[in-house]
């Protein structure tokens, strides 16, 4: 019994109690890692394509997914035997992109050498055995073989295509849009000024708006023309493919994103269509509802909301902590801020979407509107949604992390620097500046480095503050003002949530839930390392600083 009491006198069940739970909260960790790098990098792989001959006469083609044991609770053929769940692409003509076959029912398993493996604008993939290829009524390649020689460079030439497309929609029909919309604008405005002041004459720029206007219109019919042109042009070429139960399908080259041999590739070739798409998923915009194609414009979105809540999060926190630090006189009263401060750390994040929504939107936005943008509505422009109120209420909801964290830094800067400074002369505006400030930073960035971490994963407040599934348009352009607050945006997180638990296609959906939520997990460690790498330079500039 000395022993046993000896033995929690010196503490050592905490100890190893300690140890235990944080060997588990590493390993859950760890294991969370590995489950998403797993599923979220490995869903780029290409992979074979098995043609499979079941018992019943069927013939279904397609990649091998995944292989698990059939369940039967309670008899001896439980988990014995097994399935196969098979991506068959070609919703089109199956309506369905994967099925669950029994591997008792197949009679015979072939990997066909000519098998192709098409990613199109939509509809999901194709898996078939190629045809033709034909260029209006003229046949370029006829057979597999030629088919899958002269294919790579169609497609080059389609995705050239798809950019010359791009180009005409975005600069040249957008730009003439883009200066339609704003004479239409300045129209309106003089209306407006001619209904306030009874006559005034308009005349003269009403018709020079008109004239205007007119030009506008006839290059915008030009651009339109050019536009139909380019497509029926790109859209001539047709590849001909058979499915596995032998039903034929056109398609245009210009819908080919990518198109491989999968049983072909070697394992050079097979890394070179994974890098491939890699980069199309992080430089590329989604298609096919979100479920395929790339997520650039959430990416843009994620970075470019978190800095602009730290741009707001930080100076205001940082502000506070000092004013209640190193100004304010300590009583009841600074006591009772300081723990609405902490209060506000513990509010549901939705709370902080709804004020967002209330005040930011509606209150500011909608008073923007009537004063500076009268001629757009009832059409609002910043009375809705957007990433700059976005990012103001995740703003709000960090600032008390910042304030926290900051305040601590602060303590932590030892009296007598502040009392040498002052010593030689120096106002309190000039140490806090010069000695407190810097000495301070390190902890001021950690806060920032928590406050990152938390906005960036946020998703609740944005869903009613001006994040969308599909943004047109990114808030950065060539038009004026070249950055647009108010434009709605897509969000990494969010994307998370659309794709995971709104896409009808459930199993198409999967893989790219981890891979976005790859991508997310990198963009915060990112952000995080960056301030990090600055936090640690100050911190070995001020040695004297002791808070970490």
């Amino acid at each position: 019994m000395g022993a046993i009491r000896e033995i929690f006198r010196r503490g050592d069940p905490a100890i190893w109690l300690s140890g235990t739970g944080l060997g588990a909260s590493i390993l859950m960790i760890a294991g969370m890692i590995v489950l998403i790098l797993g599923n979220g990098l490995g869903f780029f792989w290409p992979g074979q394509v098995a043609r499979f001959t079941l018992e019943d006469g069927r013939v279904l083609m397609g990649e091998i997914v995944a292989r698990e044991g059939i369940p039967a609770p309670g008899t001896d053929a439980h988990l014995v035997r097994s399935r196969l769940q098979i991506k068959l692409g070609n919703r089109d003509l199956s309506g369905a992109d994967f099925t669950w076959i029994d591997e008792d029912a197949v009679a015979r398993t072939e990997y066909p050498d000519s098998a192709v493996y098409v990613e199109r604008r939509e509809y999901g993939p194709f898996i078939g055995l190629p045809e033709s290829l034909s260029d209006g009524d003229r046949t370029i390649a006829s057979g597999a073989d030629a088919v899958l020689a002269a294919l790579p460079a169609l497609v080059e030439k389609a995705a050239a295509d798809r950019e010359t497309i791009r180009r005409l929609e975005q600069y040249d029909i957008g730009g003439v849009n883009y200066r339609i919309e704003q004479a239409r604008l300045r129209g309106r405005k003089l209306d407006l000024e001619a209904s306030r002041t009874p006559g005034t004459d308009v005349a003269g720029a009403r018709a020079a708006i008109e004239k205007e206007l007119a030009a506008l219109k006839a290059q915008y019919a030009l651009f339109e023309g050019r536009l139909a042109q380019t497509v029926e042009e790109a859209s001539r070429i047709r590849l001909t493919l058979r499915a596995a139960d032998g039903e034929a399908k056109d398609l245009s080259t210009l819908d080919v994103f990518r198109a491989y041999p999968a049983n072909r590739l070697s394992t050079s070739g097979r890394a070179a269509v994974y890098a491939s798409r890699l980069w199309e998923f992080l430089s590329g915009d989604p298609r096919e509802s979100n479920t395929e194609g790339g997520v650039f414009p959430a990416i843009f979105g994620t970075v470019l909301m978190v800095l602009i809540m730290s741009v707001v999060a930080v100076p205001f926190g940082v502000l506070a902590a000092l004013y209640l630090r190193e100004y304010a006189r300590q009583g009841v009263l600074v006591r009772v801020v300081r723990i609405a401060v902490n209060n506000l750390a513990g509010v549901p994040s939705i709370v902080f979407g709804v004020f967002g929504l209330g005040f930011f939107v509606y209150f500011v936005g909608g008073t923007i509107d009537r004063l500076f943008y009268p001629e757009l509505l009832p059409t609002p422009t910043f009375g809705t949604g957007g990433i700059l109120w976005a990012s103001l209420t995740l703003g709000l909801l960090t600032v008390p992390v910042v304030i926290v964290a900051s305040e601590e830094a602060l303590a932590a800067v030892p009296r007598s620097m502040r009392e040498a400074s002052l010593a030689t002369g120096a106002t309190k505006f000039q140490t806090i500046l010069r000695v407190v400030l810097p000495a301070a930073a390190p902890g001021i960035l950690t806060g920032l480095i928590l406050a990152m971490a938390r906005g960036a994963g946020e998703v609740a407040p944005l869903m009613i503050t001006g994040v969308v599934k599909l943004a047109p348009d990114l808030p950065l352009d060539g038009f004026f003002p070249f950055l647009h607050l108010d434009r709605k945006f897509m969000h990494l997180g969010f994307h998370i949530y659309d794709v995971g638990f709104q896409s009808p296609n459930v199993e198409a959906a999967k893989p790219m839930v981890y891979a976005t939520a790859v991508l997310l997990l990198v963009i915060v460690v990112l952000l995080n390392l960056t301030a990090i790498v600055v936090r640690n330079r100050l911190r070995k500039k001020y040695q004297t600083s002791a808070f970490s």
